[in-house]
C-alpha cells in the first residue's frame, strides 16, 4: 500500500488572489514544519494558480523538493493521449519541479477511456515524470473496472470526499480499498467549515462534537478532523490559508489517537454511519 502521512495540506482555492498569497505561503510552510509533508493540488485549482503558488516556494528555496510529497491531478479531458503528457509537463513547469510523486485522474467523465488513461500514467512513470499514479472520485464500480485492466492495480490511491457528515464510503468503498491495498485520501475532511451537504446538524451546533471537544480540551473542528483520522489508515488533506488553522489541524492526529474507539459512537446518532449503498459525494 502507498504510505502517506495522516495529514497533508490541501490547496483548493489557494493561489487565486495575489493579495492573499503571502498568508497562503506562510500557511503551507507552517504545515510542512509541523510534519504535514504531503501537498495536494490540481491543474484546475485557480486555473493553475495553486500549482504556481507551490512552485514559487520551490523556486525561492523556501522548501526543498525532497522534503515534500507532491500530489496533483489532471482533468478528464487531459487524461488521454497525448494530452496527458502535455498536461503533466504543464503542471511540472508551474510546480517548478522535474517530477510529481502522485499524479491523479481528478474525476471520471463519460468520455474517459480508462485503458488509455492507465497507459498514459504508466508511460509517465517510465519517463520519470511521475513516481506513482492514482485516481480521485472513483466509486467501487469504477475501481473494479480499473482493476480489470492490465496494470490497473498499480493505482496507488483514491482521493474522495469524506467527513463526518458524508460517511457513505464507509459502507463499501473504504472496505474495498483496504482489501485491495489501495490508500484512501479524504478531501474536504472539514466539509469546508461544515458548509457542504449532509452536515446537519452544523458542526458548531453538534452536541456530540461539542461534548468531545470539551472533554479533550479541543476545538470542534479538531474533533471533526480527528474523526476522519480515527482508523489510522485514511490520509486527510484539509485546506487552510491561515497558519493558526494549520496549527489546529496538525493537532488533530494526536487527538484521534487520544480518543478511545468506543467514544466515537456518541456521534452516530447525529451523523449516522451508512446502512446501505450511497452515491459518492463529490465537490
Amino acid at each position: 500500500m502507498c504510505t502517506l502521512p495522516a495529514l497533508g495540506l490541501g490547496t483548493c482555492f489557494l493561489g487565486e488572489r495575489p493579495e492573499t498569497e503571502d498568508d497562503e505561503k506562510a500557511a503551507l510552510l507552517r504545515g510542512l514544519s509541523l510534519g504535514m509533508n504531503l501537498i495536494d493540488t490540481a491543474e484546475i485549482y485557480g486555473g493553475g494558480g495553486s500549482e504556481r503558488l507551490i512552485g514559487g516556494l520551490f523556486r525561492s528555496g523556501q522548501i526543498q523538493r525532497g522534503d515534500v510529497v507532491l500530489m496533483t491531478k489532471a482533468c478528464p479531458q487531459n487524461a488521454r493521449q497525448p494530452a496527458i503528457y502535455e498536461s503533466c509537463d504543464a503542471s511540472l513547469r508551474r510546480l517548478c519541479t522535474d517530477y510529481i510523486d502522485l499524479y491523479l485522474l481528478h474525476w471520471r467523465d463519460t468520455e474517459t477511456d480508462l485503458a488509455d488513461t492507465v497507459y498514459g500514467m504508466e508511460e509517465l512513470v517510465r519517463r520519470g515524470k511521475i513516481l506513482r499514479w492514482g485516481v480521485s472520485n472513483f466509486d467501487v464500480s469504477d475501481m473494479e473496472e480499473l482493476f480489470t485492466l492490465p496494470t490497473g492495480s498499480n493505482c496507488a490511491l483514491n482521493q474522495v470526499m469524506y467527513h463526518i457528515g458524508s460517511r457513505g464510503i464507509e459502507f463499501d468503498l473504504l472496505p474495498w480499498l483496504r482489501k485491495h491495498g489501495t490508500a484512501a485520501v479524504a478531501y474536504s475532511p472539514l466539509a469546508q467549515g461544515g458548509r457542504l451537504r449532509r452536515t446537519t446538524p452544523d458542526f458548531m451546533s453538534s452536541a456530540a462534537l461539542g461534548a468531545l471537544a470539551k472533554k479533550y480540551g479541543a476545538g470542534i473542528y479538531q474533533v471533526a478532523l480527528a474523526f476522519t483520522l480515527r482508523e489510522g489508515d485514511v490520509c486527510a488533506i484539509p485546506k487552510s490559508a491561515k497558519t493558526a488553522h494549520v496549527e489546529e489541524n496538525a493537532a488533530a492526529a494526536a487527538l484521534a489517537a487520544a480518543i478511545p474507539p468506543g467514544e466515537w459512537a456518541a456521534l452516530d446518532a447525529e451523523y449516522p454511519p451508512p446502512s446501505y449503498k450511497m452515491h459518492l459525494d463529490m465537490d
